[in-house]
């Protein structure tokens, strides 16, 4: 399974490179496969290559997910944790 992450466009470090900002976190991205892309856009981040710009619309309901996706898993982890006698 492919999964793509939202990011925030933070510095753009030449015409095929940029920092984007990925759950708080900085890393550098490939720009080849996308054009004319801004500081401040967002894009959809995979294999370390943005892949498509996104709305911030759109970027801000995908990390919301993920945040949710998250929160269930350590729900999960905690529940098998927990011994029934």
């Amino acid at each position: 399974m492919c999964l793509a992450v939202p990011g925030k466009v933070v510095r753009l470090k030449d015409s095929d490179m940029a920092d984007v900002e990925i759950g708080g976190i900085e890393t550098e991205v490939g720009l080849q496969l996308v054009s004319d892309v801004k500081i401040g856009e967002y894009v959809l981040v995979h294999a370390g290559y943005a892949i498509n710009k996104i709305d911030e619309e759109g970027a801000k309901e995908m990390m919301k997910l993920f945040e949710e996706i998250q929160e269930l898993d350590e729900i999960a982890k905690l529940s098998e944790n927990d011994e029934i006698y």
